[in-house]
């Protein structure tokens, strides 16, 4: 039985579920020549007749917009569907940013609405991340936006923006043989909330092909493309260059039962596990395409033999640390620069700091409690930092909902930002106390404090209370020490 090459990913929004990526524009133009738009424009027309309708793009990935743009004013808009990305930088942003940020990707792109908004957060410690995600609601509300999904976010802040009342409808996230973080508990997530998500790197820059079967180890410098230097990191996270052609040995065996490539078993695999809704194949438009090869996704089918061979393999990997869009925000950090030099110049502190009379420096988060009770969220002293009973506010809104662990996640990030601000790290904590509204929830929230403290393991308190405010399941405090 053949693949449906397309999927419903939202009401009113159907896609090819081999989505085409623009990422490679970038590459094309890093030496600070332009794309051609009109060829560029032309071979997506390409894939447009022949059925990959679904385009995937950013506001970074050079000019794809622009070439967007084109294509619809040329050829219009009507068969295919564009999705873009806004990556903001991870410092405070106002409302008005955000209105600009789309009105610019649709003036780049040459349309009233958005098919698709995907959102990047560089940090969770930083609460803009949170307005951001509201404010684009409000625009999705307006009619600017048509569906709003999210790209890198891990299994806690997920379920976090799931549960806090923000209308997500994707996450887009690294997931291939090579790295299977989203197999776990963030497709459990998915599932439950009807979330798609949307693989990228599943042919690993071009390394899950037979071009590099049985050849010698490629150096990781900038003789690669940008996509080769990303994944060759991937490839040494996942055990190296000997494991690596364990996989591909497999996977030739079984592209060669099917008389198909190398990638095109691996983006299938991909495609066909639960709660995914597409693959995205990157193409470097005028350059090269993959049509023909793309096409046979549809009619391949693995067998039992197929997946258990793959599984064996697989167990052979070492796994990927974190989990999905850690690469981006922690090390080792998998990008093409090994750091993120290439993507943000600095990271401001969270939360404004005010200094004492007394030698104590405060950090205050803004919420209304702090305004209405006299307290600062952080107060730090020498080398001393302590963190005030912190409930899951974001100003007038609760975070999180219902969800206890998803609360404590959020309560978490607070934390984080609060020692951030005043000069200090996670790492740092030495104690923590976590006072709980009902006693049966205790295993989510430990949970999430074990995830963020897992190699830390302050000293810790969790006491059942009667927490003020209907709508919090728990409060956190913490203390810190900061070495010279």
């Amino acid at each position: 039985m053949s693949l449906s090459k397309y999927h419903e990913l939202a009401p009113g929004l159907t896609i090819c579920r081999a989505l085409t990526g623009l990422w490679q524009i970038a590459d094309l133009e890093r030496d600070g020549t332009k794309v051609n738009p009109q060829e560029a424009a032309k071979a997506m027309k390409a894939y447009v007749d022949a059925g990959f309708t679904t385009f995937d793009m950013a506001d970074h990935y050079g000019s794809a917009e622009e070439i967007t743009g084109v294509y619809r004013q040329t050829f219009g808009g009507e068969n295919a569907q564009f999705f873009t990305k806004w990556v903001p930088s991870p410092d405070k942003i106002t409302q008005d940013q955000v209105r600009k940020a789309v009105e610019t990707a649709l003036s780049r792109m040459q349309s009233e609405q958005i098919d698709l908004m995907q959102f990047h957060a560089w940090q969770y410690a930083h609460p803009s991340w949170v307005d951001c995600l509201f404010w684009l609601q409000e625009l999705k509300e307006e009619g600017l936006i048509k569906h709003l999904g999210l790209t890198n976010f891990d299994t806690a802040h997920l379920s976090i923006v799931v549960n806090s009342g923000i209308e997500v409808v994707s996450n887009q996230v690294c997931y291939s043989l090579l790295d299977q973080r989203a197999a776990g508990q963030m497709t459990e997530l998915c599932l439950k909330h009807g979330v798609k998500l949307l693989a990228f790197g599943t042919v690993a820059g071009g390394f899950l092909s037979e071009k590099w079967l049985g050849k010698p180890e490629p150096i990781l410098n900038e003789s690669l493309t940008w996509s080769q230097m990303k994944y060759k990191r991937f490839i040494d996270s996942a055990g190296g260059w000997t494991s690596f052609q364990n996989l591909l040995q497999t996977l030739d065996v079984i592209a060669k039962k099917h008389q198909v490539g190398i990638a095109n078993i691996a983006s299938h695999y991909i495609m066909t596990r639960p709660a995914v809704g597409g693959v995205i194949i990157g193409a470097r438009l005028g350059k090269s395409e993959h049509i023909t090869d793309n096409e046979q996704l549809f009619s391949l089918q693995l067998d039992s033999t197929d997946e258990q061979l793959i599984k064996e393999a697989l167990q052979k990997l070492q796994t990927i640390p974190g989990d999905c869009g850690d690469e981006y925000r922690k090390p080792p950090f998998l990008t093409a620069s090994g750091d993120l030099s290439h993507h943000v110049e600095s990271f401001p502190a969270p939360y404004p700091t005010v200094q004492g009379s007394d030698g104590r420096t405060k950090a205050l988060s803004g919420t209304i409690w702090e305004d209405i009770a006299g307290f600062s969220r952080a107060v730090r002293k020498g080398n001393r930092i302590l963190v005030s009973g912190t409930t899951a506010t974001h100003g007038s809104k609760a975070m999180g909902g219902s969800d206890p662990g998803a609360q404590a996640h959020f309560i978490l990030d607070k934390i984080e930002g609060a020692i951030q601000s005043l000069g200090g790290r996670l790492e740092d904590v030495v104690r923590t106390r976590i006072f709980i509204r009902n006693v049966d929830q205790w295993e989510p929230i430990s949970r999430a404090h074990g995830k963020r403290f897992a190699g830390i393991q302050p000293a810790n308190t969790m006491v059942r209370a009667d927490l003020i405010g209907d709508e919090y399941l728990v409060e956190i405090e913490a203390e810190a020490v900061v070495e010279k």
